[in-house]
């Protein structure tokens, strides 16, 4: 699809919904969340942000608190009261809140289950009863213990034992991604799932284990970088306004209506290899030191030693490609850890 061919789709969908759209974002004082509100306001769209701020912050929206078309309500969605109104008033769902990073999810599972299920099970139980458009976000991790270079939607999965709690995170979201395709298939849901893989970029911070901005900070504090595991584990990072414009192009694209995209670069780099990069481009001192993962997690601790994209699906249906390099986005990264 070429850009005019989006634009004359975006166009039409607009038409459509009559005037601007009203958008439902879970999660969106978090760090993609925020940045997809500042998008979608500047698009001239209405918006109301959910997020009982326990990763998200209040800060990430700043630069949108006068807009009047946002609304924020600091709810928790597995308990909120209004966020069945909020869905009926909406267009677009973009479900996005979540118990994300690895430290969190290790550190109190519990909260990462009820948290990613239950609080789909409500978004989507409203949406399907209205047939409200919605995009979720899933996630690479998903992927479990696969040994592909590179990963695609039909994949089969395979996912560590139950009784390690690292795994929690991934079951919760596929069983949210499972969720998601049966309201589709038997109730008409407009839904879409989307698989992040390592998104990065300015706002996200490295209190639950985030690498780059874990990495940036140490960098700039003359500190030492902490690679856990061998560091030849490899990742692949993509920006999040990147990640942006792939959510953009999904929203009005019809043919995506109970299918899975990843959305990733599909450049690799090794955990070593970004330390070492995250340096050079902070023009640090610092050294790396490697940390064993029991040290930094648990004992037992399992990680996915590779996790790249295949991104065919995104491209041939809305034309999307990354943009952004990953020097770039170690540079934003440093100027927004610079400027805090």
């Amino acid at each position: 699809m070429t850009r005019a061919d989006f634009v004359i789709l975006w166009d039409n969908f607009l038409q459509r919904r009559k005037n601007r759209m009203k958008f439902l974002i879970t999660g969106g004082a978090g760090f993609i969340g925020s940045h997809l509100t500042e998008s979608l306001l500047a698009d001239q769209h209405r918006v109301a942000v959910i997020d009982d701020f326990s990763t998200g912050s209040p800060e990430n929206l700043s630069s949108v608190s006068g807009n009047p078309y946002l609304e924020v309500i600091e709810e928790d969605i597995t308990a909120s009261p209004h966020l069945e109104q909020l869905v009926r008033e909406a267009d677009c769902i973009i479900h996005l809140a979540a118990a994300v990073g690895v430290e969190l999810v290790v550190h109190d599972p519990v909260r990462t289950i009820r948290t990613n299920v239950e609080g789909t099970d409500k978004v989507l139980t409203y949406a399907a009863e209205r047939s409200k458009r919605c995009i979720m976000a899933s996630t690479s991790e998903v992927y479990g213990k696969s040994a592909k270079p590179f990963f695609q939607e039909t994949d089969d999965l395979c996912i560590g034992a139950s009784t390690n709690s690292r795994w929690s995170y991934a079951c919760s979201k596929l069983l949210d991604e499972f969720l998601l395709m049966a309201f589709h298939r038997n109730r008409g849901l407009p839904g879409t799932v989307v698989r992040f893989f390592n998104t990065v970029g300015s706002r996200q911070t490295g209190r639950y284990g985030m690498v780059l901005p874990r990495f940036v900070s140490s960098a700039l504090a003359g500190t030492p970088l902490k690679v856990y595991g061998t560091g030849e584990q490899t990742r692949c990072f993509c920006h999040v306004q990147d990640v942006i414009r792939a959510l953009k192009l999904l929203i009005p694209a019809e043919r995506s209506y109970g299918k899975v995209f990843n959305i990733g670069t599909t450049r690799r780099i090794s955990i070593r290899q970004l330390a070492e990069l995250v340096i050079e481009r902070a023009k640090s001192s610092s050294e790396i030191r490697r940390v064993s993962y029991e040290d930094a997690y648990e004992p037992g601790f399992e990680d996915m030693m590779n996790r790249a994209p295949d991104c065919t699906a995104i491209r041939e249906l809305c034309g999307w490609v990354p943009q952004i390099e990953l020097e770039q986005i170690i540079d934003d990264v440093i100027a927004y850890t610079k400027s805090k």
